[in-house]
């Protein structure tokens, strides 16, 4: 790999070792994570549910080429799409992990890349959006000083505006609002967090949205309660409709292949919530 002579005698004098596999840093970066665990966080590609983006098995089924899972067949969300980049574990979870428990900023601008490439993808999606963060409750944003979702939205926006500069788009991160504190999604089953999140979020200004095309931007997507409860406020204040994208998605145990972890990573069911008694989260030991 061919680097400049900065780079080279940085690394010499300074070096400094990625975040996630502990190999040397080829080269100067405000994000500590070398190249080739940027290049191992691939897409999903199972076979997904239409709407929410749930990994499909056998007893889930549609019409023609609209698959949907069962939860989307019988409770329709309250919104038209959601995306998400990659499956939360591995690599991609200990990146979210960085920018959202260690407050490494920076790493939202390639996470956001990942997630412009997800949403110009999404067939039908409205060309004119206003594009709304999942917000923080006020105290946990004064602790953490910066609110993940927001950060992914602004590096996505700047994506989109390169790759489709026809696209009209706008950040509205303080229409939608947290109203009150909520205890922690991680570990509450599905039933827990609707219940959670239940009459959680408001909009402050809906003339601001009224009529408009939303995209709703946070970092993973598990169960949904939290994109319903936000999708449902958007829609009842007047969004013409919304669109869900994140960086990540949590799928169940039978999907997808138990990865293995740091252990340094929290154990996931402190992390991810779980869909029910039968089943638990597709990593053991992750929103």
């Amino acid at each position: 790999m061919l680097r400049s002579p900065v780079d080279s005698l940085g690394c010499a004098l300074f070096p400094a070792p990625c975040r996630l596999c502990g190999e040397s840093l080829l080269h100067l970066s405000r994000v500590p994570v070398c190249n080739s665990c940027w290049q191992q966080l691939p897409e999903q590609n199972e076979i997904l549910c239409a709407i929410c983006g749930e990994a499909l098995g056998i007893q889930d089924f549609g019409e023609a080429d609209r698959l949907l899972c069962r939860f989307c067949r019988t409770t329709a969300p309250p919104f038209e799409r959601a995306v998400a980049h990659g499956l939360y574990q591995d690599k991609l979870r200990e990146l979210l992990h960085l920018l959202k428990y260690d407050g490494m900023e920076p790493v939202s601008a390639p996470l956001g890349q990942l997630l412009a490439r997800q949403i110009a993808a999404v067939e039908g999606i409205p060309k004119k959006l206003v594009v709304v963060p999942v917000p923080l409750f006020r105290s946990k944003h004064r602790q953490r000083s910066f609110n993940q979702a927001e950060l992914l939205a602004r590096a996505a926006i700047k994506a989109l505006r390169q790759a489709r500069p026809e696209w009209k788009l706008s950040v509205a991160a303080g229409v939608l609002e947290r109203r009150r504190a909520t205890e922690s999604q991680a570990g509450l089953t599905p039933h827990q967090r609707r219940a959670n999140v239940r009459g959680a979020f408001f909009v402050s200004a809906p003339e601001k949205i009224k009529g408009a095309d939303l995209l709703l931007i946070d970092d993973i997507y598990t169960t949904g309660a939290t994109a319903r409860a936000c999708a449902q406020a958007l829609r009842r204040a007047g969004a013409a409709s919304v669109y869900v994208a994140t960086v990540a998605r949590a799928q169940r145990q039978e999907r997808i292949q138990p990865p293995v972890l740091p252990a340094t990573l929290a154990p996931m069911h402190e992390d991810v919530a779980f869909w029910d008694a039968e089943l638990v989260p597709a990593v053991r030991g992750g929103s």
